[in-house]
């Protein structure tokens, strides 16, 4: 029996197909482009590698697109059929029923069958980042917590010890620990240089706690941590064009969405999700963002029916709705419908709090701002089972507090509006603090 950089046991016989799967592994944990290519290696050298199946259908179904869900079908029944011509260790089934579970609508069954193999296997750092993965995609910060938590004493002196201290600051920085998430991010950095999780964990601290300053410093200071990555480098910039619009600075913000955060034209659901984001809060900061909308909508339009992920769909509507695509909002529309009434995990993020979202998404765009702030408002204490971030999640947040100001609900507004201050440890960034002034300049404002 081999082991590979996990400590974990493989059932490989040969040193080099170990060590293009270690590649791998610490492709994956960088976010590296590399992953897929080493992956392939694996199983062109191994074919009957179930757990190699098995990665490659999970990663698929990561991908959040209608298309890769029957990628990730062949890859399990690839995977099934390795198990029955060549066995596999207990932690390679586990993996296979991940994929199985995932595929049949249950991505909590997936959670389960990792934190079993971490059970038994709790230096196994791959595990432990799918368990992460799927509990961000779920939008369960808590359990992100717990489970790289149990695993975090296994993992000192490990190999891989950097990217779970990666792992570990962004689940205190998703459960509201900033002091400890930024220590653990910078941590990981020393240990694992090219860990961009962490690094954006940190940054992630730096937006939540109003520090625009520290968080551009970082990002622009250890670029050998993430310009590396695959498409997760858009996002980097993305939070960097965040921190840039706190201090207020929109032209620096146009041009990183130019320069960078677009300038490949993808379809990935993050990169939209990105895009569709920042043009939003640069809309409601005033700024003109020209014909940007028209190329994000037309992605957009092409995903009404995609349903993978409720997070995904919500972006694609914010693009829909400011391009002024109503045949296909009106899709989007039908489809949410039509899905929340189904059963299982994912159509419930639909029907609660996908339904009210979408709503008021429509309500937004068409203007009728009391019925956009009710039915955002309505969904906002469900919208983390969308996944996602709170910084992600935010821009859902300023629409709300925007749609409430313009539909003159100022009180309501405020409630709202110091509970996201409260949330963010108390820290008054620059949207709060002009709707703060906002919403004092309308209570001095005689009603008419």
């Amino acid at each position: 029996m081999m082991y590979d950089i996990c400590q974990s046991p493989v059932s490989l016989d040969d040193p080099a197909h170990v060590g293009d799967w270690n590649s791998m592994v610490r492709a994956f944990m960088a976010h590296g482009t590399a992953t897929p290519t080493h992956l392939g290696a694996v199983l062109a050298g191994a074919p009957n590698f179930a757990m190699g199946h098995a990665a490659k259908g999970l990663f698929c179904l990561m991908m959040g697109r209608k298309e890769m869900v029957a990628a990730a079908h062949n890859a399990g029944r690839a995977a099934v059929a390795a198990l029955a011509t060549e066995g596999g260790t207990t932690r390679e089934r586990l993996w296979v029923r991940a994929l199985g579970e995932w595929l049949d609508g249950r991505p909590s069954g997936a959670i389960a069958a990792m934190e079993r193999v971490l059970a038994e296997h709790p230096t196994d750092t791959l595990s432990a980042k799918v368990s992460h993965a799927i509990r961000f995609i779920l939008g369960d910060g808590v359990g992100m917590r717990a489970s790289i938590e149990n695993v975090l004493d296994a993992h000192k002196g490990h190999a891989l010890e950097g990217y779970v201290h990666g792992c570990h600051a962004f689940t205190l920085e998703e459960t509201g620990d900033y002091d400890g998430a930024e220590a653990a991010g910078l941590r990981g950095l020393q240990l694992a240089g090219d860990d961009a999780w962490g690094l954006h964990a940190v940054a992630h601290v730096y937006d939540m706690t109003a520090r625009p300053d520290a968080g551009i410093s970082l990002i622009e200071n250890n670029v050998s941590a993430w310009d590396h990555c695959n498409n997760f480098r858009y996002h980097v910039w993305w939070h960097k064009a965040l921190l840039h619009l706190d201090r207020g600075e929109n032209d620096i913000v146009l041009a990183l969405y130019d320069q960078q955060i677009r300038a490949d034209k993808t379809d990935d659901y993050r990169d939209i999700a990105n895009a569709t984001s920042l043009l939003m809060r640069l809309e409601l900061e005033g700024t003109a963002v020209g014909d940007r909308w028209a190329e994000l909508a037309d992605f957009a339009q092409d995903r009404t029916d995609d349903g993978c992920v409720v997070f995904a769909d919500l972006h694609y509507q914010l693009a829909l709705g400011a391009a002024g695509r109503t045949d296909a909002q009106d899709a989007m529309t039908a489809r949410f419908a039509v899905d929340a009434a189904r059963q299982g995990e994912m159509p419930a993020r639909v029907a609660d709090p996908g339904k009210a979202a979408l709503a008021g998404l429509n309500a937004f765009a068409e203007g009728r701002y009391d019925a956009a702030f009710r039915n955002l408002a309505a969904a906002r204490p469900t919208m983390q089972t969308i996944g996602g971030s709170h910084a992600q999640r935010d821009v859902f947040e300023r629409m709300t507090i925007d749609a409430g100001l313009r539909a003159g609900m100022v009180d309501a507004t405020e409630a709202l509006l110091e509970d996201r201050i409260a949330r963010r440890a108390g820290a008054v960034d620059r949207f709060a603090a002009t709707r703060l002034a906002s919403i004092g300049d309308a209570r001095r404002i005689p009603a008419q």
